[in-house]
């Protein structure tokens, strides 16, 4: 099995290069999905949500009402940091157990982490990172055309997040996603000899 980090700022292309992956036969276990499964009723974060931030962030239905716990979690740093001391450890132990199921086989598995840092490395045993990077001015542009976003909003969520060199400085691969969707797919296509090759090599006694 290779391990693949994959991650890339907000309206950089990094679903589009998960899909893409998955296409080509790579196994994709998503940060995103994951963290709405540890919070459904029945997951490991459902019960201390609503223990810390009470059943005003439920839907009548008893599921999270995650635009209420956003609210509730993000109006204070002490709200926000017991949200991720409860929601972190259990995505994080969630996708350990995904990555280890494929463990002895062949796949290549992606694992799309928004916030991917250098201790993913170790906590998930990646073999490689992979970083889908575009200017900044072509992801704002996507967010507003083709995610609906507001100027306002999406202009704070690309300052909130680490800089561009900073995430490429992480990077084993660096995808260039500056261009149109053809020259995307040829990215991956390179990108997908390159992960391959890594992963023979690790099949392949030294």
């Amino acid at each position: 099995m290779l391990a693949v980090g994959l991650t890339g700022g907000i309206g950089s292309g990094k679903s589009a290069v998960a899909d893409l992956l998955v296409a080509r036969g790579a196994v994709l276990i998503d940060a995103d999905q994951l963290a709405r499964d540890v919070v459904a009723p029945g997951g490991p974060a459902y019960g201390p949500l609503v223990e810390r931030f009470g059943t005003a962030i439920l839907e009548p239905d008893g599921t999270i009402d995650r635009k209420a716990l956003a609210a509730v979690a993000f109006g204070d740093e002490e709200n926000r940091l017991a949200l991720n001391a409860i929601t972190h450890p259990a995505i994080g132990a969630a996708m350990i157990e995904a990555r280890d199921a494929h463990e002895g086989s062949d796949d290549i598995v992606v694992l799309a982490i928004p916030l991917l840092t250098a201790a993913h490395r170790d906590i998930v045993r990646l073999h490689k990172v992979v970083v889908v990077d575009c200017p900044t001015d072509i992801a704002l542009e996507r967010l507003l055309t083709q995610r609906g976003f507001d100027r306002a909003d999406a202009e704070a969520r690309i300052r909130s997040q680490i800089s561009r060199q900073e995430r490429v400085e992480e990077a084993d691969y660096v995808v260039d996603n500056s261009g149109d969707r053809a020259a995307l797919e040829a990215e991956v296509a390179r990108l997908w000899d390159w992960l391959t090759a890594a992963a023979v090599g690790r099949r392949e006694p030294a």
